[in-house]
């Protein structure tokens, strides 16, 4: 006889389900990932401050020939045409790690991010902890237009993996510790705790739960309290502080989000255009960085500015002291010379190159504008640029706000971020982000909603009118009224099988009858002996998710549905087609329109 699955405790000893159900998932080891996220936080600041200090020493070293970690500007040198070489080799010494290290250190490191979480269960090696911020910081330090930002993300994520891999943890566990520290080495950097946290939810975590958003939130704000010994206090883009926006600058900002969510598809259809073009060279990929540094060179003859991570292009920008031709210089060098580079396949990040490209967008609109002031318009068009491009808006605006601690411009930042992002959403199917990812073959979706199992009654869905079988019944006489249609019995997979009293005795699914019949073809075999008689069962009051994972856990693809205090009285039936029916609920509501009063 088949034995499905073992039985459950007797009712009266069972808490009622809604007793048993909250708001939440979350139980004590929120704790555990909190405290491991303390370590995960303070790690992440330092890794930051190490970062910082090597792009220093780098950046001293190639322009100005001395062994120094002051702060140094690429346009400071007295190269002249001899600059040209100085990208050049940096991009040679990438390659080589890239071929003979990991290839995992290529890009600007939040898609090798993403692709850790939804793919290699949360897995990051020490190699690439190690080799991506070096080579991060051999990029920027010898010229690359790229920001620290996206290699510490990866970098703070890749610790946090390391660090979860030494402990028994679920991949779900890992996962919140890996996008633990990828916030807090975003928060150390930058002294923007709020922002690293809303990145984590709009881009790495794919779901919003205390269990994950708590942790994630301990180590953010544990980088960002040590940001203040290691790199100083204060926000890193000081400005005067705005007045309160008005209603005309809120329109203006949306238009200026409009135009910004242009340029993020602009941008990131530039990227992959010379990605793609770089593949195509009868080239090893190791070479590619070198080549793509040629333009970063060359553009830096033309304009300076392009050349490292822009902190200072940055804070010019949003006080408004780029005018003129040069705001236009600096947007369409910038621009290109960073897609070249990026689409090379070297190493970098994407967020201060946006906010150079999406400052420089809003400085030059500004100029024009009547009212307000460039360093206004400039902020706002980073904020949308970084909002539309990476198709984060929440955090491009806290992130912007954080930079400058100017919290007046807050609706005109939202209003600048949520129409960039309306504006790609439309126009372009993935962000520059997910577009490296669906280029390798993976597909995400980043829309979050309710799982309708999670909300939905095993009573919402269940067959109601059971066909049952006598416990009595012989196996060849089931089996010929199957062969011959009953329509009662051929609608489900299981059949029921009840005793004298109509009480659940078991169940008897197709497999178990041609099991039954290929090893034993006596007429005297009844259905209960070649059926199942230890059953999980379903509650007509439980959440389908709960049942769901009854079924997965015990290999079944069915379960009886009884009372809670009467387990033998069977009250439906519940199987695959009426789970899928919860979805087609949601299908429904999604495609489904009705007629509106002006219809009628």
């Amino acid at each position: 006889m088949q034995t499905e699955s073992v039985s459950f405790p007797a009712a009266s000893n069972q808490m009622p389900v809604e007793d048993e159900l909250a708001d939440f998932s979350t139980n004590r080891r929120v704790l555990l990932l909190s405290a491991m996220s303390l370590v995960i936080g303070a790690f992440s600041a330092l890794v930051a401050y190490v970062l910082i200090w090597l792009i220093a020493a780098i950046t001293n070293l190639a322009f100005y020939h001395r062994f120094s970690a002051a702060p140094a500007l690429p346009q400071g040198n007295h190269l002249g045409y001899w600059v040209v070489l100085v990208p050049v080799v940096g991009a040679l010494i990438i390659g080589l790690m890239a071929r003979f290290g990991s290839e995992k250190i290529r890009g600007h490191g939040i898609p090798e991010a993403l692709e850790a979480i939804l793919l290699g269960r949360s897995f990051i090696s020490l190699k690439v902890a190690i080799l991506k911020p070096l080579s991060s910081a051999i990029s920027i330090g010898t010229g690359g237009p790229f920001g620290a930002e996206g290699p510490i993300i990866m970098t703070g994520g890749a610790f946090g993996s390391i660090f979860a891999q030494l402990f028994r943890l679920s991949a779900a566990e890992r996962k919140t510790l890996l996008v633990a520290g990828a916030a807090a080495g975003m928060s150390a950097v930058f002294d923007t705790p709020v922002a690293a946290v809303l990145l984590a939810v709009e881009l790495l975590l794919f779901e919003w739960k205390p269990r994950s958003f708590i942790p994630v939130a301990v180590a953010s704000i544990v980088a960002s309290v040590l940001h203040v010994p290691l790199l100083g206090v204060g926000p890193i883009f000081p400005v005067t502080t705005h007045t309160p926006v008005s209603g005309t600058e809120l329109a203006i900002a949306a238009g200026l989000g409009i135009l910004a969510g242009f340029g993020s598809g602009l941008l990131t259809i530039l990227v992959y255009a010379f990605e793609d073009l770089f593949q195509k060279l009868p080239l090893h990929w190791m070479w590619w960085p070198a080549i793509g540094a040629i333009f970063v060179g060359v553009g830096g003859i033309f304009e300076p500015q392009v050349l490292g991570v822009g902190y200072d292009t940055i804070h010019s920008l949003l006080l408004g002291q780029i005018v003129g031709a040069a705001i236009i210089g600096l947007l369409v060098a910038k621009a290109l010379v960073w897609s070249i580079a990026l689409g090379s396949g070297t190493s970098g990040g994407v967020l201060a190159p946006l906010l150079i490209i999406g400052g420089a967008l809003g400085a030059l609109v500004g100029s024009w504008i009547p009212v307000g002031d460039v360093g206004l318009w400039s902020l706002v068009g980073m904020a949308a640029m970084m909002g539309g491009t990476m198709r984060s808006p929440l955090t491009a605006m806290v992130f912007a706000v954080e930079l400058t601690r100017d919290f007046n411009l807050f609706p005109a930042l939202l209003v600048g971020s949520v129409a960039a992002l309306g504006v790609t959403v439309l126009l372009m199917r993935r962000s520059i982000l997910t577009e490296k990812l669906a280029r390798r073959g993976h597909h995400i979706t980043r829309e979050y909603s309710i799982d309708p199992f999670e909300h939905t009654r095993v009573r919402d869905v269940m067959d109601k009118d059971v066909p049952t079988i006598p416990a009595t019944m012989k196996l060849l006489e089931l089996s010929d009224r199957i062969a011959n249609g009953d329509a009662r019995l051929t609608q489900h997979q299981g059949t029921l099988i009840v005793n004298e009293q109509n009480q659940l005795a078991g169940i008897i699914t197709r497999g178990d009858i041609v099991r039954a019949l290929r090893q034993n073809q006596s007429a005297e075999v009844t259905v209960l002996d070649a059926g199942s008689a230890n059953l999980a069962v379903a509650f007509p009051d439980e959440p389908l998710h709960t049942a769901l994972a009854k079924m997965l856990n015990r290999g079944v693809g069915r379960l009886p549905v009884v009372e809670r205090d009467n387990q033998s009285k069977i009250v439906g039936y519940l199987g695959r087609a009426a789970i899928l029916s919860a979805r087609m609920k949601i299908h429904e509501e999604e495609n489904i329109r009705q007629n509106g009063w002006s219809s009628q």
